[in-house]
């Protein structure tokens, strides 16, 4: 058994923690407060290669998906509204097209995400979420393209997406048969942008309503066969599982090492109050969860490049973990700073904040339960 990453991995989390630390750090809190997309970030991730990743070498792209999961780990760890946008533009958005486009749709939106263009997945509804196959929006075929009509909601990085990968169903009464996967290009008439919602936490990137009213596309932006839809939506949030629970890691290790930090210096009671057993014992368990999250978390993308797809138990099981564990730890984190900790001048506020979409988005807690559940059991 060897847990040891290897040197070109090593490499790339030097190289990426370093970028981190000296250009999104300095800036993540001022993103949270204005709720600015970074765009200028975005661009020089691009340049530095990082929306490279993951993608096949005939593409441009390098790297594999434990590179994969590494940048989304630390780039969460300096914003998790960044990190957000970063996972769905080049993992959950972009997966249809990758695993299921043709080579013509490959070369065409490959080659412009590695450039930094931003990528949305708009699968939500009202009535659709977890139930992915109860979805309203409609499509119809006329002629030599398709007619798209209906809402989505909660669509991560939907304001700002240069294109969206979206779904729709030709006839509800076909049930999850009937659903098939589309791109649509930013300005596409009948495609706009509604509500933007007020968050929580991530805030420097959107979540939108996105309205499809007699949107017209050519037939050649339909994505594998007609009636397929169904099956590639679940295989981009089951393959995205990892990389959300690499997001978790990210915001748990930040709210980590600052409480240990600020441990260390704060004074009560005349000495450090890293010196008192109380806070000792946060910070050890803040340091065991970390430690599970990340090794569960490592070992379903280690599992996912040996076989070349995201094994359905193990991921679930580190996203589970590694976002509940987060939560925990980034609830000590706040605790150990005390009233400060409930203040914008230090940054575990809005670690906390970040940290509990990562229980919600790409499945829910208990969705997970379910599917780990199901696995064990073989129920269906």
């Amino acid at each position: 058994m060897d847990f040891e990453l290897s040197e070109e991995h090593k490499m790339f989390q030097a190289m990426i923690r370093d970028f981190v630390v000296n250009e999104v750090e300095p800036c993540a809190a001022a993103w949270d407060e204005t709720n600015e997309f970074p765009y200028d970030m975005v661009k020089k991730m691009a340049e530095l290669g990082l929306y490279s990743v993951g993608f096949a070498e005939q593409y441009g792209g390098t790297g594999d998906e434990m590179t994969f999961i590494l940048a989304s780990e630390e780039i969460s760890r300096g914003s998790g509204g960044l990190g957000i946008s970063y996972i769905v533009t080049l993992g959950l958005a972009m997966y249809p097209i990758t695993m299921h486009g043709n080579n013509e749709q490959k070369a065409k939106y490959i080659t412009r995400v590695t450039n930094g263009a931003t990528v949305a997945f708009a699968l939500t509804e009202a009535m659709a979420g977890s139930d992915v196959a109860n979805l309203d929006m409609r499509y119809q075929k006329d002629g030599d393209s398709f007619i798209l009509n209906g809402n989505k909601i909660f669509i991560t990085n939907g304001a700002e997406a240069d294109f969206v990968t979206t779904f729709a169903t030709r006839d509800r009464s076909l049930g999850y048969k009937g659903i098939s996967a589309f791109i649509v290009e930013r300005g596409t008439p009948g495609f706009s942008v509604g509500k933007v919602e007020h968050k929580m936490g991530i805030h420097p990137t959107s979540a939108a309503e996105l309205v499809f009213d007699n949107c017209r596309i050519p037939a050649e932006n339909l994505l594998g066969q007609e009636g397929q839809g169904f099956r590639i939506a679940l295989e981009a949030i089951d393959a995205s599982r990892v990389t959300i629970a690499a997001q978790a890691v990210g915001i748990a290790q930040a709210a980590y090492d600052a409480a240990v930090a600020y441990a260390k210096e704060r004074k009560q009671f005349g000495v450090e109050i890293a010196r008192h057993q109380g806070i000792q014992f946060m910070l050890a368990d803040m340091a065991v969860e970390l430690d599970a999250a990340r090794l569960l978390t490592y070992r379903a993308g280690w599992l996912t490049q040996q076989q070349g797809k995201s094994p359905m138990k193990e991921a679930a099981m580190a996203k589970l973990y590694a976002s509940e564990a987060a939560h925990r730890i980034c609830h000590k984190a706040v605790q150990v700073f005390g009233g400060y900790g409930y203040t914008r001048e230090f940054p575990v506020e809005r670690f906390y904040r970040d940290q509990r979409i990562t229980e919600i988005y790409e499945g829910t807690s208990e969705m997970q339960r379910w599917t780990i559940a199901r696995q064990i059991t073989g129920t269906r």
